[in-house]
């Protein structure tokens, strides 16, 4: 079955389009010593030395690179943020699009490849994540219409 491919979707223009937000979900976080290459739920994705390496509630893991980690997560006490530890996602909102059919997205670090029903989530120009369905349910919320009408534009 071929996928749709969504690569330069923009999320945020896209009438089915929602705005989420991550739920205070804790996440065990390690930081990588050298570069590889991590087998993640959506396809193998590189990473770089100083990358941060993240396991969630489903035991899924995957990697995110140093700038974007530290401008997006936060250590939990007794963490110290750049140290191995749990840390939770700040809460920043996202545009998120449910798709109907299997489909893959080519990212700067790999391509990824969701199933019919599972989310794109687009964190910024050509930043975006694919997200299981009950992954998704169960660490997003979505954020209230008023202000999903708010952020159109």
């Amino acid at each position: 079955m071929r996928k749709q491919d969504c690569t330069g979707l923009n999320v945020a223009a896209h009438p089915g389009r929602k705005r989420a937000m991550k739920k205070t979900v804790p996440v065990r976080v390690c930081f990588a010593a050298c570069a590889g290459l991590a087998a993640t739920r959506e396809g193998t994705i590189s990473y770089q030395a100083g990358d941060a390496l993240l396991t969630g509630a489903e035991g899924e893991r995957w990697p995110v690179a140093r700038k974007r980690f530290f401008a997006s997560y936060e250590a939990l006490p007794p963490a110290v943020m750049g140290k191995d530890g749990l840390y939770i996602k700040k809460r920043l909102p996202v545009w998120a699009l449910r798709i109907s059919e299997p489909f893959s997205v080519a990212t700067e670090r790999g391509l990824l490849s969701g199933q019919a029903g599972d989310w794109l989530v687009q964190y910024g120009p050509e930043d975006y994540g694919v997200v299981g369905a009950s992954i998704f349910a169960a660490t997003y919320a979505m954020l209230p219409d008023e202000e999903q009408q708010s952020s159109r534009g």
